[in-house]
């Protein structure tokens, strides 16, 4: 019997599709609130709005009226139309009127929707459920799409409760939309939910959407030499599920369409990375600049003259102020630090990063991964630049960084360096020691909780266990300049953690598996089985955080299965992964006890190869 690797799927969802029927004819059969949000909603769309009303204009509501009047949409009498039934007692006969109307549109009508099934206020009518099923069946045989309000049977599409975007400061709309449908299990509902979600939005998210989408347009041009078959290659379609995936370093030979390429590849960086404020605040000339990997970091350090960094918003004040009340202490004159900010929670942040950030700090260097969370803790006028240490930049970016820290530092301001994790552990920290002190400046370095210790203590998995793992070791899985590195060799009593080798897993399984003897040399001692528990943990400690699980054989396939990638995530080898599932197994390292390790793998993934486990334990989503 085939094992089951893809998920079954679940009748009982709706196919969610983004429509876009600009020119295209949607006809609205009812003149109450209802048909007037459909109508709103069409518009919005660029489509050309139908309405059939019982009585014409007088009896449409206010807002129908209205429209109609501005010469938005058409509103036609339902009663006046050839084949109409000769009043409300005999409203079957609507089907062959709106089947007539239809038919003679010189253009086709591409979408019903029929509203009148719930009272009209002032008119009292309300079409009965025999009239509306006629009406759907006609569409049906006239392969148009239709929805029946409250008649959830008769739909072949719903309408989600939707809400889009605008610029706060402008009042115009964004090309951001978001929608939530409950599949007719509760429409009011759905509409909590979706204020539930808005609320918890930064306001200028839909700026930042459309700053992207501009991003995106400059990453994708290309010099004219190259032409217009070249940018067409230039897509988001069908690239890696993470943004992480090597890429050469760039050269001075690079292409056009090399460039654009990678270019759009930082878009894609930027997109998972920066928080949402910052985005929304780009102006074309830090575009221009974050897409050239050959100029500085984005935004100006406060000048000698005492001119200040750029204003934060209203909105970054309000949430700075009500959350944490935090106000900047005067610093000592030329200070840099070098700071961990752990593994993402930014409950996990040691007392002296808190104070760094919160007390101390005039400018924050911050890597990509530090989460919003962390940076939201920054008070007003402290500015923060966030490395641009993307693919094949990762080199000129770290250079910008120390340069920049430096040159602020000789204006006599303190400088926070904000890493991920502890940054000692493969955070670079020794190399920007050794640049800050050659520049006139001893650096303070302050320990952070390091992920590779925190991540796999959020998946459940000990690092170290009586008699599942006697040991364990950090390595990772990419050297400098994006070269192999020589892996540890098999030891069951050991934990082996991989950092940074997710976006390489191929080449770790095969380093670690492989008998080969080129393989082999990038590993330092015996082959691991390939039935070696693995786990990969992605954006440990935050609540969208994700441990797939499964062996050596199957890992790559799981990864696979679940689709896009949340970096950053870690690799964890051995047995200690599954060893405190469920009732637990500290018999592992047992004498004889890898005869039964078959046998452990089926308790603890049951029937499928692998085990996926989503989100953070409510306590601490909740802290």
């Amino acid at each position: 019997m085939a094992t089951e690797v893809f998920p079954t799927p679940v009748g009982g969802a709706s196919l969610l599709l983004s429509f876009r029927p600009v020119k295209k004819n949607i006809l609205i059969i009812g003149g109450n609130n209802v048909a007037a949000m459909r109508a709103f909603a069409a518009l919005e769309a660029d489509a050309t709005v139908l309405v059939l009303v019982r009585g014409g204009l007088d009896a449409a509501c206010e807002e129908l009226r209205w429209r109609a009047q501005q010469g938005q949409l058409q509103l036609f009498d339902l009663d006046a139309l050839p084949c109409s039934s000769a009043g409300p007692s005999d409203v079957v006969r609507d089907a062959k009127a709106v089947d007539t109307f239809i038919y003679t549109r010189s253009a086709p009508v591409h979408l019903v929707c029929i509203t009148d099934t719930i009272a009209s206020p002032g008119t009292g009518y309300r079409r009965t459920r025999l009239s509306a099923q006629d009406i759907a069946q006609l569409c049906r045989h006239r392969r148009i799409p239709v929805n029946v309000t409250d008649m959830p049977d008769l739909c072949d599409f719903s309408f989600m409760s939707t809400q889009r975007f605008v610029d706060a400061d402008s009042g115009l709309p964004t090309p951001l939309q978001i929608g939530v449908t409950t599949n007719g299990h509760g429409c009011r509902l759905a509409g909590r939910i979706r204020r539930d979600m808005v609320s918890n939005l930064p306001r200028n998210v839909g700026v930042a959407v459309a700053k992207v989408g501009r991003l995106r347009e400059l990453a994708k041009s290309v010099d004219e030499e190259a032409g217009a078959d070249a940018e067409q290659e230039i897509t988001e379609e069908g690239a890696p599920s993470t943004p992480n995936k090597p890429v050469p370093q760039r050269t001075p030979e690079e292409s056009p369409v090399e460039r654009a390429r990678r270019r759009m590849k930082w878009v894609a960086q930027l997109s998972e990375y920066w928080p949402i404020r910052k985005l929304a605040r780009l102006t074309e000339e830090e575009m221009n600049a974050v897409l050239d990997g050959h100029d500085g970091l984005s935004g100006t350090v406060p000048s000698s003259s005492g001119a200040s960094s750029p204003a934060l918003s209203q909105e970054d004040s309000d949430i700075s102020a009500s959350l944490h009340e935090l106000s900047l202490s005067p610093p000592r004159q030329g200070r840099i630090f070098l700071v961990g900010s752990g593994p993402g929670h930014p409950s996990l942040l040691t007392v002296a990063t808190h104070a760094a950030l919160t007390k101390h700090a005039n400018l924050v260097l911050s890597d990509k991964l530090v989460p919003d969370a962390v940076l939201a803790l920054i008070p007003p006028g402290v500015e923060v630049r966030i490395a641009r240490k993307f693919p094949g930049n990762a080199e000129g970016a770290q250079t910008e960084l120390m340069e920049a820290a430096v040159e602020a530092a000789k204006r006599g301001l303190t400088v926070v360096r904000l890493k991920q994790g502890d940054p000692t552990v493969y955070g670079r920290a020794g190399e920007e020691v050794i640049y800050f002190r050659a520049h006139g400046f001893e650096p303070v370095v302050v320990p952070g909780v390091s992920s590779a210790l925190a991540g796999p203590t959020f998946a459940g998995i000990p690092v170290t266990q009586r008699g599942a793992a006697e040991s364990f070791i950090v390595c990772t899985g990419v050297g400098r300049q994006g070269k192999e590195v020589k892996l540890p060799g098999y030891e069951r009593g050991r934990t082996l953690v991989i950092l940074m080798g997710v976006a390489r897993l191929l080449q770790v399984l095969e380093a670690l598996q492989s008998a080969d003897l080129s393989s082999s040399r990038r590993r330092d001692g015996p082959a691991y089985p390939s039935h070696t528990p693995i786990a990969i943990i992605e954006r440990a400690s935050m609540p969208d955080q994700r441990v797939i699980s499964s062996t050596l054989k199957n890992i790559a396939s799981a990864l696979e299965s679940v689709g896009e990638q949340r970096p950053p995530g870690m690799i964890v080898v051995g047995w200690s992964v599954p060893c405190l599932w469920g009732k637990g197994d500290m018999t592992i390292l047992d004498e004889g006890a890898e005869a039964s390790d078959g046998e452990r793998l089926q308790v603890w993934l049951g029937d499928k190869p692998w085990r996926i486990v989503e989100g953070l334990n409510a306590e601490w989503e909740d802290w």
